[in-house]
């Protein structure tokens, strides 16, 4: 049996290997066609004109459910290995809502350009990357409180250097940007997608586009750190009948009967 076969590691691998095509297709694309420059564009910037903002929206969209996915299995492993902690169940359910608000984030951004309605990306940009940061951090305590029964200490400290690396990259990319947002840089600069080293802000722009990259990259790490714990868990779906009918008539019992729709091996 292959590693991904194990469980439900597919999950997080599927995560980040489409996230990450999304961001290079788009890429692609908008450098060849000349809608951005290819030294280190702002993310969105890759998915703002036409035809690549079709294939970044559409593959974010499938990224976020995906995302989705990923958060809710974490959820239930922890649920199930921990049901009596009460400050475990409080920082799992913590960690749900958080990463749900960040993919809801995602779609957000994935649907609405910077260049057509700035405040509605933005907005999904601080869902993103501000709920998603603190999702990592959630999860760093919950395997720090885990251990050793549970979790190793080699995955906290993993865990904990990608937090590091993320709140890095986090706090130079909202320093700089803000910066370079005061107004001593220009106006309209959100709709600006071809920089020149001459240009004033330049370096802070650079700086802005890589601490953004840079955190991207962190949350990829992350994730990929829930492949070897999705190796040990595995969910089942059943539908349940309560009548021989779909007609809105008295119930007809039928023993409790299940139909299994999807099943894997716990």
């Amino acid at each position: 049996m292959w590693w991904f076969q194990q469980g439900l590691s597919f999950l997080p691998s599927a995560l980040v290997i489409w996230t990450s095509a999304a961001f290079i297709f788009s890429y692609i694309t908008a450098v060849t066609l000349h809608h951005i420059d290819p030294a280190l564009p702002y993310i969105s910037d890759t998915g703002t004109l036409a035809p690549e903002k079709c294939l970044f929206g559409a593959m974010l969209n499938i990224a976020a459910v995906l995302c989705v996915a990923t958060i809710y299995v974490r959820y239930k492993q922890v649920h199930a290995l921990s049901p009596e902690e009460n400050v475990i169940i409080k920082l799992n359910k913590a960690g749900l809502v958080l990463g749900i608000l960040s993919c809801l984030g995602l779609a957000v951004v994935a649907n609405f350009q910077k260049t057509a309605l700035f405040a509605a990306h933005v907005s999904g940009a601080v869902l993103t990357f501000g709920m998603g940061s603190l999702y990592m951090f959630v999860q760093t305590i919950l395997s720090y409180q885990m251990q050793p029964k549970i979790h190793g200490k080699q995955v906290f400290w993993i865990r904990l250097l990608l937090v590091i690396w993320c709140g890095v990259s986090a706090f130079s990319m909202l320093t700089c940007s803000s910066i370079l947002h005061s107004g001593n840089f220009g106006t309209d600069l959100e709709q600006k997608l071809h920089w020149n080293p001459e240009d004033k802000g330049y370096v802070l722009h650079m700086i802005t586009t890589a601490a953004e990259w840079s955190m991207s990259f962190s949350f990829f790490g992350f994730f990929l750190t829930y492949i070897r714990d999705f190796q040990k868990i595995s969910l089942r779906v059943e539908a349940n009948l309560h009548g021989l009918t779909l007609y809105d008539t008295a119930p007809c019992p039928i023993n409790g009967e299940r139909t299994r729709l999807l099943s894997r091996d716990i």
